[in-house]
């Protein structure tokens, strides 16, 4: 093992994060910092990619605001996020979701994954 890989190892804090992939609806709570207050702000929405692996592991999630599409990349080793809650399973066939990007309305839901 060479350091580089010695040093992300020591690194990695792996929370106790659900398993998720994309198309799933989850529940991201984030530590946000203001001047010298901490709160917990959660952005709720649906996984549209992950990408990386190890300390650069990254997931982005996306969610209508308003009737503004808004994504947001969060860091998956980050210290600032609480925790994640997997809210539904998307039945998507494809690991990469940018076709949701120019769909509105109804076209842009996403199937939930029945499960027995």
């Amino acid at each position: 093992m060479d350091a580089i890989q010695f040093v992300q190892q020591e690194m990695l804090t792996k929370g106790n994060f659900p398993d998720f992939k994309a198309g799933d609806n989850v529940v991201v709570n984030y530590k946000i910092t203001e001047g010298d207050k901490t709160r917990i702000q959660a952005f709720r929405g649906d996984v549209i990619q992950i990408s990386g692996h190890g300390l650069g592991k990254t997931f982005t999630v996306r969610k209508m605001s308003n009737g503004v599409g808004v994504e947001r990349i969060f860091p998956m080793s980050s210290p600032n996020i609480d925790s994640i809650e997997l809210t539904k399973r998307g039945k998507v066939r494809r690991a990469r979701l940018f076709y949701l990007r120019a769909l509105v309305g109804k076209k842009a839901r996403i199937k939930e994954l029945k499960t027995n």
